[in-house]
């Protein structure tokens, strides 16, 4: 089964963007993905092209208009598609690895790329729409995000990344911050790597490893730290 990735947005020449370089370019290019862009404005009925209206009940911006995207997201995803389908949008519930990875195991995703000051509220109710938020802080659209899930996902698909253990060993994949990395030099300005790594001996390395994790987590993140994580204070 092939991810495959519809983008609805206003500027479909944004992708694919850094997706088509690096590990997701040629994953792209060997069609381990797919990625289908569809420019909302090309579902509008007006001559000009109309895809957003002033918000009912007064205030500032534009609001994306239903129909014009219920049409849009019709035409990428017919009643019978099982890709989830998703709103990029700053109130979504925030991305987390392990919806990266449940997004990576799917067919794919249906993904709007909001504008202005949103999208009428109706068209996310019929449609069921999945809000998703990268981050608490406000874009000038939804693209961005886009491509920042879109990597994401991408990069844990089988055969993307070169050391499939790549995957497993990094940030949020055990609950936790990853650990430091060094390589050589062996010393760099007067700093050297840490003996344990050098030492040859492997449950040494793992525990100083998970240690230097748990220490990141709790200055950086102590969020992600459940009292059943910890190995020590």
């Amino acid at each position: 089964m092939r991810f495959s990735a519809s983008v609805l947005t206003l500027y479909p020449e944004m992708f694919p963007g850094a997706l088509g370089m690096s590990l997701a370019g040629r994953a792209l290019e060997a069609g381990a993905w797919s990625l289908e862009t569809v420019r909302i404005r090309d579902f509008a009925t007006d001559r000009h092209r109309t895809v957003d209206d002033t918000p009912a009940g007064g205030g500032a911006g534009m609001v994306m208009r239903a129909d014009v995207l219920a049409r849009a997201i019709d035409h990428a995803a017919p009643p019978s598609d099982p890709r989830p389908r998703l709103l990029m949008s700053p109130r979504g519930r925030p991305l987390t690895q392990r919806r990266v990875r449940e997004l990576a195991a799917g067919p794919g995703a249906v993904i709007l790329c909001g504008r202005f000051e949103g999208v009428d509220e109706r068209l996310i109710e019929a449609r069921q729409l999945e809000e998703v938020s990268i981050g608490d802080y406000i874009l000038s659209g939804g693209e961005p995000a886009a491509l920042v899930l879109l990597d994401a996902v991408v990069r844990l698909l089988p055969g993307v990344m070169g050391n499939e253990l790549s995957g497993e060993e990094e940030s949020f994949e055990g609950g936790l911050l990853e650990h430091p990395h060094y390589t050589r030099p062996q010393e760099f300005e007067g700093r050297p790597i840490p003996e344990v790594l050098t030492s040859g001996n492997h449950a040494k390395i793992a525990a100083w490893r998970r240690a230097q994790a748990e220490k990141l987590t709790r200055e950086r993140r102590p969020d992600l730290i459940a009292p059943e994580t910890a190995t020590g204070n």
